[in-house]
Order: structure tokens, then C-alpha cells, then sequence
């Protein structure tokens, strides 16, 4: 695969309008795939084979590259998360898996650049105990989200359970039951067992249809949604705290019907991973694979 060049938000938006050229449900295309992989296949030829049944072929500008490791040795297990942490690292050791595929990236950067890294004692550690373990990383991020349905969208509307809520003109927005901003932070706050969902806006507002965009869409991309589409609330994973949430603080004072919950970055997109595995099992149904969730580095006090 080729080396990372773009900008995450520059990136992002060339891969959404790649994305909306085609559009595909994975279990239809999924069901007549071959990964054609021999008895004890290397994690590269694991890795190929994924990106090979990928609808619109292989991306040459990407993130999704190995990090760290030998994608060379026999793969003995996979494990699936959110984020290759030192703790997501030291499971999957415990669980005698040797492959990670992470969505974000272990080195602190977009990019996975490590050269400013060289003398800190985290990288260091983080390194080695990738390194001793014998545990490659590969990152799966653009060719998740061009699956479609998207694989991190997917898997946060299996756990909410609103398949059938779904507009099929536009995959992210959802009509519900009408409920108030915050009950609906409440049902998430329940759901998905976060210590910390934030609402902006009027909490006894009454709202009956959601635009769902988990992980970090920007500023413009989540309040250019308002321009397209008439809904009540979006749920987002994060955001720049001069962006969207002052553009609902501002709709709200208007006296606009607009809210905005923010679960988290992590916790939006971890589903996503989760899902992910039962997608490889219908690949690789004789390796391990696992999901390890990262968990939210953030706490409430």
C-alpha cells in the first residue's frame, strides 16, 4: 500500500465523494467473495484479501498502512478496536493474536509519524511492547468507512437498534419516536453506558429526527447537514468547540428547533470495530478474531 500524504479533513472529504459514487450493501457483495487464503496465511496476504473485496479497488492515497510489525509471519489471531492502546496491546498478547486492526492511529498523529517521537519514553514503551510481542498493526479507516453501508455507521445503528428507523435516502438520518433532546441524551447515555454524553441546546425540546455521525466529521461538514436536510438533533462523536456546538448555542437563542449530542470520539466509533469482527469472521471463519475495545481515555468527576 502507499504512503500517507493527505490531511485527515482533506482526505476525509475526497473519500466521502469517492464513497457516494457507489453505492453497495456488504452482505450482498460479502456473500459471493473468495479470499482465496491458504491454511496458515501471513497477515499481509490477510490484509489483501480484505482490501481486494472492498467495493472501488485499492485507494493509493491512505492511512490505512501497517504501523508497526512483521506483516510477513502467520497470522494467529486478529483483534478488532478503536484504537491499538498499550492496554489493546498487552490483550491482544494475552489472547495469542498477533494482528491488530485499528481504526485511528497508535502514534498519536494522523499519520502515524513517528520521527518527532524518537526520544519519548511513551513512544518507546509502546514501541517495544509492540515489538517484544511480535504484534503487527495495520490501520483499516478509509476502506471501513467506503463500505456501505459505512462499517462505523453500521455498527452504532446495530447497538441502537434503528435499522428500522433508517431514511433510506440518507443513510445518517433516522426518524424516531418523538422524544425531548434530553430524554434522547439519556436513552444514549443508557445504551451505550457513557459516563459523559453533552447536549447542546434545550434539553425539553421535542425532537423526532436524528442525523447520526459518529467519530470527527468537522465543523462544516456537521452544520452544512442543516442546509440539506430537515431534522431535529444531530449526534456527533466530536467537535471543535468553536464550530457546531456555537452554531446550535446560536440556533437555540434564534428560538430554532436544533440540538446536538456529543457522546465522544471513541465510544461513537467503537461499535463500528466491534462490528467489524463479525464481518471477518464471514471471511476468515478458521482465525481467531476478537474485539478489544479501547474504552473512553476521558473520565467524568
Amino acid at each position: 500500500m502507499s504512503s500517507e500524504k493527505l490531511p485527515r479533513r482533506d482526505f476525509m472529504s475526497k473519500s466521502a465523494a469517492l464513497a457516494a459514487l457507489s453505492i453497495y450493501s456488504w452482505p450482498q457483495w460479502l456473500q459471493g467473495a473468495s479470499t482465496q487464503l491458504s491454511p496458515n496465511p501471513t497477515i499481509k496476504e490477510i490484509v489483501d484479501a480484505i482490501v481486494s473485496i472492498v467495493p472501488g479497488g485499492e485507494i493509493t492515497e491512505t492511512v490505512d498502512t501497517f504501523k508497526s510489525g512483521d506483516p510477513g509471519q502467520i497470522c494467529s489471531g486478529i483483534v478488532s478496536t478503536f484504537l491499538a492502546t498499550a492496554e489493546v496491546i498487552q490483550k491482544t498478547a494475552d489472547l495469542g493474536a498477533n494482528l491488530i486492526i485499528t481504526h485511528e492511529p497508535t502514534y498519536y498523529n494522523h499519520l502515524d509519524r513517528t520521527e518527532w517521537l524518537q526520544e519519548d519514553r511513551v513512544y518507546q514503551y509502546k514501541k517495544s511492547l509492540i515489538e517484544k510481542n511480535g504484534i503487527t498493526v495495520w490501520r483499516f479507516h478509509d476502506y471501513w468507512h467506503r463500505v456501505r453501508p459505512d462499517g462505523i455507521l453500521q455498527g452504532l445503528i446495530s447497538l441502537l437498534g434503528w435499522e428500522a428507523h433508517q431514511n433510506p435516502q440518507e443513510p445518517t438520518i433516522f426518524n424516531i419516536p418523538e422524544t425531548t433532546l434530553g430524554d434522547l441524551g439519556l436513552m444514549f447515555k443508557k445504551k451505550m453506558n457513557l459516563p459523559r454524553p453533552f447536549l447542546v441546546g434545550a434539553p425539553k425540546m421535542t425532537c423526532s429526527s436524528v442525523a447520526l455521525l459518529p467519530g470527527a466529521w468537522g465543523g462544516e461538514n456537521q452544520i452544512g447537514m442543516w442546509s440539506k436536510h430537515e431534522f431535529d438533533v444531530m449526534v456527533v462523536g466530536e467537535v471543535a468547540e468553536w464550530e457546531t456546538s456555537e452554531y446550535i448555542r446560536d440556533a437555540t437563542f434564534a428560538g430554532m428547533n436544533r440540538g446536538l449530542i456529543i457522546l465522544g470520539h471513541a465510544v461513537s466509533e467503537e461499535p463500528g470495530m466491534k462490528y467489524l469482527v463479525e464481518w471477518l469472521k464471514k471471511l476468515l471463519d478458521h482465525i481467531p478474531v476478537y474485539h478489544v475495545p479501547s474504552g473512553d481515555a476521558f473520565r467524568a468527576v
